[in-house]
């Protein structure tokens, strides 16, 4: 299943060389990430249960750079790898139709102690 996160790039996150930084790539990526639970509903059952999806692994290919006002599209797919959910994304420049980046992003799932959890059949639903 394929989520998809939409914005445009902002004038704070340039770099001096006046196109999108580095780190904001990776930001890009974890909005996009927060949305998916939110609107799946998950974001808030987590909460109630004291439970965290960190990322434990990100790689990520820079591939074209993104300049002020570009509308960008954040394209998600997700796969679960025991014991990891796995996030699969693709920085999409709307304004030319090119990929900008693409980013691999391994996530477990702890509780408030910091022990690794099994992924809950609500949050691998995401997956199929």
């Amino acid at each position: 299943m394929k989520y998809s996160f939409k914005t445009e790039v902002r004038g704070y996150e340039l770099d001096s060389y006046g196109h999108v930084n580095n780190a904001v790539y990776i930001s890009y990526t974890e909005q996009a990430r927060w949305e998916i639970l939110k609107n799946a509903g998950l974001l808030e059952s987590f909460l109630n249960k004291d439970l965290l999806l960190v990322v434990t692994e990100t790689n990520i290919r820079y591939m074209r750079e993104l300049k002020l006002f570009d509308k960008i599209e954040i394209v998600t797919n997700i796969k679960f790898e025991s014991p990891y959910l796995v996030f699969y994304q693709d920085i999409n420049n709307l304004s030319d139709n090119l990929k900008s980046a693409k980013a691999i992003v391994k996530t477990v799932l702890i509780d408030k102690e910091r022990i690794p959890q099994d992924i809950p059949q609500e949050l691998l639903s995401l997956v199929k």
